[in-house]
């Protein structure tokens, strides 16, 4: 009894101690996973956390690119509208560009006069010693000059017409440009008119008459800016100014309401320098107005660029 006592005892034993390493590996494996499991959450937190910012960051540009957009937007309605308003009053700020363009030719073109001016000037003097020299060897008497040269007398009344009470007409223009770009147009016109009074036939009457009509656009006086644009038309044919006074003249009508009038001259020009500034001036305002800009048709008076 006592030996089956002792088996029993031995079995149960034995049976409590096997158990034992089962119950362990399993507890050590549940918590390897379950540090595996937190492992996990963590790196899918960390992921979620990143992925929430980038997503910040991408709602965050696209709020500052839409921002920018409309910004571009209301720039584009705003710069749209301020072209529209040049066009429909651009008047004024191409005449006053044009205006000082045509200042920088005619300075251009006045210094081009003075070199010439001196040039004759000096012929002038050596003419007159000539004839000083004549005279003397002469002994005074008229008849003796030879060649039918007149007497110094005669010669200063033809070879000098620039001793009239007046001022050397460089003086007078060069003054009447000054003053009309400082806007002092009344002294303007005074010198201008000067230039018309005592020296018609000299190369710089049709400009001193061109500005002359300048003036009288800048003051509002459209129809005495007309009068002054034509008389260049028809007194002053070959004078570099032409393009430009028929170019005024159109635009002048244009303000008088006389739209007919304004598109024909604006036309006119086209067709008479289609290769001049101030053609292009006036195919931009006839399209700014919606008018159909006729092809240029050779004219045997056309313009040639000089």
């Amino acid at each position: 009894m006592r030996k089956i006592l002792v088996q029993l005892t031995a079995i149960a034993s034995l049976a409590l101690l096997c158990p034992a390493p089962r119950a362990h590996a399993a507890s050590k494996e549940m918590i390897q996973l379950q540090q595996q499991v937190q492992t996990l959450q963590d790196t899918l937190q960390r992921l979620q956390q990143s992925n929430d910012e980038r997503m910040g960051v991408l709602q965050h540009l696209v709020e500052q690119t839409a921002d920018s957009v409309n910004r571009m937007s209301q720039a584009m309605n705003t710069l749209q509208q301020q072209v529209q308003a040049q066009n429909e009053g651009s008047g004024g700020k191409v005449d006053q560009l044009s205006g000082q363009m045509q200042s920088l030719n005619d300075s251009v073109d006045e210094l081009k006069s003075r070199i010439a001016r001196l040039d004759k000037t000096l012929h002038d003097i050596q003419g007159q010693l000539q004839n000083v020299n004549t005279q003397q060897a002469a002994g005074g008497q008229m008849g003796g000059v030879p060649g039918g040269q007149q007497a110094p007398g005669g010669a200063d009344g033809n070879a000098t017409p620039a001793q009239p009470p007046a001022p050397p007409v460089d003086q007078l223009y060069q003054g009447g440009l000054r003053d009309y770009n400082s806007a002092k147009y009344d002294v303007a016109a005074g010198e201008f008119g000067d230039v018309l009074k005592y020296y018609p036939q000299d190369n710089l009457a049709g400009n001193a008459q061109f500005y002359l009509g300048e003036i009288a656009y800048r003051q509002g006086d459209y129809k005495t800016a007309i009068q002054s644009y034509d008389a260049v038309l028809e007194q002053f044919s070959g004078n570099p100014k032409v393009p430009a006074a028929q170019l005024r003249k159109g635009e002048a009508e244009l303000a008088t309401n006389q739209r007919d009038a304004g598109i024909r001259d604006l036309r006119n020009l086209i067709q008479r320098y289609p290769q001049s500034p101030e053609a292009a001036q006036a195919r931009s305002r006839l399209n700014g107005m919606g008018v159909r800009v006729m092809a240029p048709k050779p004219s045997p008076s056309a313009y040639k660029p000089q």
